[in-house]
């Protein structure tokens, strides 16, 4: 593959409370020129997306407004990451203030992007086992629902309807196949 274009100049676009529209103009190493427009990273520290696994076989979901798609959807509890905190610090203080629980085992899989050609955006997916019961005061402006989900079921809760968020989705499919390899052993 050719090496990496050059961003040659950053405009800012538009800026809203939640977003940040940032042009760029890239020139590629065959001398062509392009101009991008990408959605910014809204945290420096980033995000966090957690699996809560009740037992070996139970993940716990939450059902939450979702403002882009105008409806309730059942997906797994995520957050920002708070300056100073690292990503398992985060992943339990969020799992604490929507899921009502702290884990004693947290462990990093992945990093997920969401349409990398325009946003800029990331979230570190965080498995959490272990379980026991604490909550913690949240931002989320009503109580989320938990409903525990058998992690076997996912093209199920798929058929539901109410899940549709594609990193929630592949975090869910990515813990099936994790465990399914330590069976294997």
């Amino acid at each position: 593959m050719s090496q990496k274009p050059t961003i040659l100049r950053r405009t800012l676009v538009a800026q809203t409370r939640l977003f940040t529209v940032e042009g760029l103009e890239i020139e590629f190493s065959n001398g062509q020129k392009r101009d991008y427009e990408r959605l910014k990273r809204s945290s420096a520290g980033g995000a966090v997306l957690i699996v809560p696994m009740l037992d070996a076989e139970t993940v716990l979901l939450i059902r939450e407004y979702s403002a882009g798609v105008d409806r309730y959807e059942l997906g797994l509890p995520k957050g920002k990451i708070d300056t100073g905190e690292s990503v398992l610090e985060a992943a339990n203080r969020e799992l604490k203030e929507e899921v009502g629980y702290g884990a004693r085992q947290l462990q990093y899989l992945m990093s997920l992007s969401l349409a990398p050609a325009y946003f800029e955006h990331t979230i570190e997916v965080v498995l959490a086992q272990e379980l026991y019961p604490e909550k913690l005061v949240g931002d989320e402006p009503e109580e989320l629902e938990v409903i525990p989900w058998k992690l076997n079921q996912i093209k199920a809760l798929l058929a539901t309807g109410e899940c549709s968020e594609a990193r929630s989705i592949a975090a869910l499919y990515l813990c099936r196949d994790y465990f399914r390899a330590l069976e294997k052993r």
